[in-house]
């Protein structure tokens, strides 16, 4: 048996995570809150490491669904670099998942209604349950990725916290219409433009953002989103190099650099347009003047892409959206 790894408190340690948008999606806001939760307590106390990477810690830890498999993506949490990723199946989890939501639903209605014995005793079951989980995970893992028993209590209740809501759509087979936003980092402009793809027309539209180098996550982006109710936090920045597909129904470029990178990135699209934006993070001023250009980013994109994708939707079948909104 090998030796518990010694973890540096420092280093070894999750200090982000964001989940796919196209992969796990939901508009109910208890369940964007149980999300929120789940993050927030496995990022507050964690002890993680990747087995085998030679990049060293803290690190960010990006979360999406293929198929039958969480997708664990493991970054660096400043230029969100890809260091290793790893596929785990579902399949043997389904059971535990099961009884995570009985317990819990158990545990809850035994706090209103039960004496202290009983809430004792449903509560060591579902301490018991998770332990069970906590173990299969550290195994199924073995090797992979490194984390102490506690940590991987916390990430198996992410892992219920965002299995049943995952749009399991695979890209390469879907016939959805397909749109991708580029600009210079995947930070600020096309992952905003995604966004409102998804909003406007939810689960009609596969809406992906790139960039062409490198960003990381842009603190005003989360801001003026979370003012229309739309939440970034779950935002990794890619690079185009990191695309699952390689076919669109349209490109959508953003910033002066985009173009030519898509244009050497050798896509196939059916169209491709370039919408001049300017990139706010140049503009100067105290905090208000800043957050303004966010804000009218944001609002020209809603209209133009609002504007733009409709006569897509109608054109490939999907039924118009712009009455609900």
């Amino acid at each position: 048996m090998r030796a518990p790894k010694e973890f540096d408190p420092q280093t070894d340690r999750i200090v982000a995570v964001t989940l796919d948008p196209n992969t796990i999606t939901s508009i109910d806001p208890d369940e964007v809150h149980e999300w929120r939760i789940a993050i927030y307590d496995l990022v507050e106390t964690n002890k993680f490491a990747p087995a085998r990477a030679k990049a060293s810690g803290p690190y960010a830890l990006h979360v999406s669904i293929v198929g039958n498999y969480i997708v664990l993506d493991v970054r660096n949490p400043e230029t969100y670099e890809p260091i290793t990723a790893h596929y785990l199946s579902l399949t043997p989890f389904r059971r535990l998942i099961r009884d995570y939501f009985r317990v819990r639903d158990s545990y809850y209605e035994a706090i209103k209604i039960s004496s202290p014995f009983q809430i004792e005793a449903v509560d060591m079951a579902r301490r018991g349950m998770h332990n069970e989980a906590a173990e299969l995970l550290r195994t199924r893992l073995d090797n992979k990725l490194e984390m102490d028993l506690n940590t991987a209590r916390r990430l198996f209740t992410l892992i219920c916290a965002v299995q049943p809501y995952a749009s399991r759509i695979d890209e390469r087979e879907s016939t959805l219409p397909t749109v991708l936003f580029v600009c210079s980092m995947n930070s600020v402009r096309s992952p905003i433009a995604a966004a409102l793809a998804r909003r406007f027309f939810p689960g009609r539209v596969i809406a992906r953002s790139a960039g062409v180098r490198s960003g990381k996550a842009d603190a005003f982006v989360h801001e003026v989103m979370e003012e229309i109710d739309i939440d970034m936090s779950v935002h990794t920045p890619h690079t185009m190099d990191e695309l699952v597909a390689t076919r669109f129904d349209l490109v959508v470029t953003l910033s002066p650099d985009a173009p030519e990178a898509v244009s050497r990135r050798g896509l196939e699209m059916d169209a491709i347009e370039h919408w001049p934006m300017p990139d706010p993070t140049t503009v100067e001023g105290n905090r208000e003047a800043v957050l303004s250009a966010y804000r009218t980013l944001r609002d020209t994109l809603q209209i133009r892409v609002r504007e733009r994708l409709e006569p897509l939707m109608a054109s490939s079948g999907q039924p118009s959206q712009l009455g609900r909104q």
